[in-house]
């Protein structure tokens, strides 16, 4: 099993023993699972009965909790209305498997809860669906807020629909029956609970590690940089949408027939809070954090229950204004999660990617013939209001050239770039690559047609190596999906990805870095890293952002000797750059702006002679 963004996959173990020679050993991770295992397999034949229903609320919130870490802690969206959903999945069951009098199209799954499962997590799927088209589209605090309101008209529903029972609640579920066994006790339901929590747990593992993971963990690098990279950003959103739903829905089902009875009091928009609590307390971004989170906030819950009715009087709800205080507490000491602390208690060794290098290479586009135009602007305008950004301007960049757009600051060149890459629309012209119109596409469409590019700012994923990063580039170059990624069945495809991340890495001069976090590079080595990304998609033409900017003068010249190089085997580059010195001795063409409008074009040496390039840059000619 790989790790992604050094955290270890398993939950913490007692401190690790020493080795003769004084220093800690580190378990393997599969040593740290086989051991959590045996400690969930023992826990109900050893406690009380008490704490096998402690351990199984945990075990239902940690479900919950695990959704929201995919959703919240890697893909960036808040989400406050994931107990509605566990309501969803609820109630379908207690319909289901209560009502005496279904209609025939849903007479078919009566009476049986396994069958309830499976049409509460279509419900669910489909609510999802309904709900994530509407709410996703929302952006800064306007989409938390958007969780909240379907939270709360969930809610009111479950409470004021007859069939469900209103607010009195249904009763007389059945319990959950496996080859005629019922469990209808706490220890033996307890099983089933872990088990389909540490099989929602492997597999989210699973999918972070695979390609679809790659491009949810884009997410957060910015929705710009992952288009580029030809990451359908609505469909990875919507992914974790359901799929957190989906958690929350079976987490219903399991509470449904452990209770035997259901009402709206637990899926209101407060519980849902409590949730994001879990996820947050132990770890947002950790899968494993899901569980300890759960844990954390349901046992300290109980023991402030317990402990101050004793202390301060049964009066007043002076649990819930200690736990808020804690709860603060703990945030403000431990932003990351408990888990991150917990899991340097136990050294778990951690599992460096490997690289198949014998696996079979991807597929190739045929590139253009050396001089072949690949990308024209014809007559571009872009406007803002009454603002003239862009006043027809044309360009054109060949097959094994590399053409520079120069200017001083607010010339226009970033707003050009932005044209002819599908960050934005022209007002008016037409821009081509390889003979087709672009304007108007999506940045992932022309990335599929053989376009990438590289940042000004530079956009990483700090957190995730060197290798991943690159890798996210060659996300459009692969095609299986969730539920391969989740269940390890893209193994070959994946293989095939990462070696030629790895070629990749090789091939910019970075192969020592391969497995370092990309946030520890310089910023020298992160530029580069950011070409080796774009290089992964298998483009023919390179738009590069000011790419020498911030380098030192040997860092210009490593850059320098790269792109000489992809020139050499036919790649066609278009360079935005400040920086005169690098860019003169390394084009074969310029075009300059100044306010919007090309005032010179033409070989390097002929513009740096150029009356009107001078004046724009030095304000007169001598």
């Amino acid at each position: 099993m790989r790790q992604t963004d050094s955290r270890p996959l398993v939950a913490p173990l007692p401190a690790p023993s020493m080795t003769l020679d004084g220093r800690f050993r580190c378990f393997t991770p599969r040593q740290v699972l086989a051991a959590f295992l045996v400690l969930i397999a023992v826990v109900p034949l050893v406690l009380p009965e008490f704490y096998v229903t402690l351990l199984n609320y945990i075990g239902l919130y940690a479900m919950v909790a695990l959704g929201l870490v995919l959703l919240t802690g890697v893909g960036g969206l808040t989400s406050f209305g994931q107990a509605a959903f566990v309501g969803l999945g609820a109630y379908t069951t207690a319909v289901l498997t209560t009502s005496t009098d279904l209609p025939g199209w849903l007479a078919w799954a009566g009476g049986s809860p396994w069958l309830a499962l499976g049409v509460g997590l279509l419900i669910t799927a489909l609510v999802a669906l309904l709900v994530g088209s509407l709410t996703l589209r929302l952006s800064g605090h306007f989409l938390p807020l958007g969780t909240i309101a379907w939270g709360i008209s969930l809610y009111f529903l479950f409470g004021t629909m007859d069939i469900l029972g209103g607010h009195t609640g249904m009763s007389g579920i059945p319990p959950i029956s496996i080859f005629g066994w019922q469990l209808d006790e706490g220890h033996e339901i307890y099983y089933l609970i872990w088990i389909f929590l540490l099989a929602a747990a492997l597999t989210t593992q699973n999918l972070l590690d695979s390609r679809e993971g790659r491009a949810i963990r884009a997410l957060k690098g910015g929705m710009v940089m992952a288009e580029a990279m030809g990451v359908n950003t609505s469909r990875s959103r919507m992914i974790i949408f359901v799929i957190a739903a989906l958690h929350a829905a079976a987490s219903g089902w399991l509470y449904a027939h452990m209770q035997r009875f259901v009402n709206p009091t637990p899926f209101g928009v407060h519980i849902g809070i409590e949730y994001l609590f879990m996820a947050v307390v132990g770890g947002a971004g950790q899968v494993w954090g899901a569980i300890v989170g759960a844990g954390a906030i349901t046992i300290m819950k109980q023991w402030l229950q317990d402990v101050l009715p004793a202390v301060l009087g049964a009066t007043g709800n002076f649990e819930v204004i200690v736990f808020g205080l804690l709860m603060v507490l703990i945030l403000h000491r431990a932003r990351d999660g408990i888990w991150p602390w917990l899991a340097r208690l136990v050294p778990v060794r951690g599992n460096q990617i490997e690289i198949d290098h014998a696996a079979a290479a991807l597929p190739r586009r045929e590139m253009p013939t050396r001089g072949e135009v690949i990308l024209e602007a014809r007559n571009v305008t872009r406007r803002f209001g009454g603002l003239v950004a862009n006043n027809d301007m044309s360009l054109h960049v060949e097959a094994g050239e590399i053409l520079a757009l120069i200017g001083p600051n607010g010339a226009g060149k970033s707003t050009m770039f932005n044209q002819l890459s599908g960050v934005d629309t022209p007002t008016s012209g037409e821009v081509l690559f390889r003979g087709k119109s672009i304007a108007g596409h999506e940045s992932r469409e022309i990335a599929h047609l053989g376009m990438s590019r590289t940042f000004q700012h530079v956009k990483l994923l700090p957190k995730m190596s060197v290798l991943e990063n690159v890798a996210i580039g060659a996300h459009l170059r692969g095609n299986r999906g969730v539920i391969p990624s989740a269940w390890r069945l893209d193994r070959a495809e994946e293989a095939r990805l990462l070696a030629e991340a790895a070629r990749q890495i090789e091939r910019v001069g970075l192969g020592s870095h391969m497995h370092d976090e990309a946030g520890s590079l310089a910023l020298g080595q992160q530029r580069i890293l950011e070409i080796a990304r774009a290089l992964a998609s298998d483009p023919c033409l390179l738009l590069l952002d000011e790419p020498a900017a911030g380098l030192r003068l040997k860092e210009k010249q490593t850059l320098g000797d790269l792109l000489r190089k992809l020139r050499a085997e036919g790649m066609a580059i278009l360079l935005v750059e400040h920086d005169m010195d690098f860019v003169m001795g390394l084009v074969d063409r310029v075009v300059v702006m100044e306010f919007g409008q090309k005032i010179a074009e033409g070989l390097p040496e002929d513009v740096q002679k150029n009356p009107a390039v001078l004046e724009a840059y030095l304000g007169g000619v001598e």
